[in-house]
């Protein structure tokens, strides 16, 4: 949170930035903490549930995407990202291909097709697989 205000404050207009967040928290953890902090006990007075991940849903987080250059700021935590340039000329024709390849493609070559148009898109089969996490046995999973 200190880290989007600080770069909210150094803003000066359609700047995107990109901030180092530091080591990756789990969601268990900083429930059971929060609750604790309000003086309960986690399973006792709050109940903690596993709702699962939600279609598109991230399972992880980039610093920057490649090709991509950041720009240092004052605070070291914080840059700002420089998005490689891209032609509309270039794009559209790609899009319109996918557009016509939707009716008549199975899924699979769609997807093929959009990693070549988008470097940065890795189709689900070639993300790294979660950690996986271990449920308190009286945990409901939905």
């Amino acid at each position: 949170c200190q880290l989007v205000l600080q770069a909210g404050a150094m803003g000066e207009g359609g700047e995107i930035f990109i901030l180092d967040m530091g080591e990756p928290v789990k969601i268990a953890d900083l429930a059971r903490d929060i609750i604790k902090l309000s003086g309960l006990e986690p399973e006792e007075d709050i109940r903690i549930e596993y709702a699962g991940t939600r279609p598109g849903e991230k399972l992880f987080e980039e610093l920057a995407v490649s090709g991509e250059n950041a720009e240092r700021t004052r605070h070291p935590k914080i840059y700002i990202g420089r998005g490689r340039a891209t032609d509309a000329r270039d794009v559209l024709p790609a899009i319109e291909a996918l557009l016509r390849a939707a009716d008549r493609e199975a899924p699979g070559e769609l997807k093929a097709r959009l990693a070549r148009a988008v470097p940065e898109y890795k189709p689900p089969g070639e993300l790294p697989a979660p950690e996986p996490a271990a449920a308190p046995r009286d945990l409901a999973a939905v």
